[in-house]
């Protein structure tokens, strides 16, 4: 479950930084949505699938509340997710 974790992470991860490394400067500055039509709905379902995985981990790596908001927190801040991988798992 843990290696299925860190798959879902690293993916959450580089989506979010699709989105806003690429997708919203080319929305917003040249007019061109595709790339957030295309990338939105698979980032937000990672963003699901991460947060019912850290739940299961959470349980497996008993980790405290403090642990797990960090790795909750860390879901909606660039490069978080990495950092929760090198950290934490």
């Amino acid at each position: 479950m843990i290696k299925t974790f860190r798959i879902v992470s690293y993916l959450e991860g580089i989506s979010y930084l699709l989105l806003l490394g690429v997708g919203v400067p080319l929305k917003y500055i040249a007019g061109n949505d595709a790339l957030v039509k295309a990338v939105g709905m698979p980032h937000g379902m990672l963003f699901l699938v991460y947060i019912i995985l850290a739940v299961v981990v959470r349980q497996m790596k008993h980790w405290d509340f403090k642990t797990f908001f960090i790795v909750l927190i860390a879901s909606v801040i660039p490069f978080g997710t990495f950092y929760i991988d090198k950290k934490y798992l």
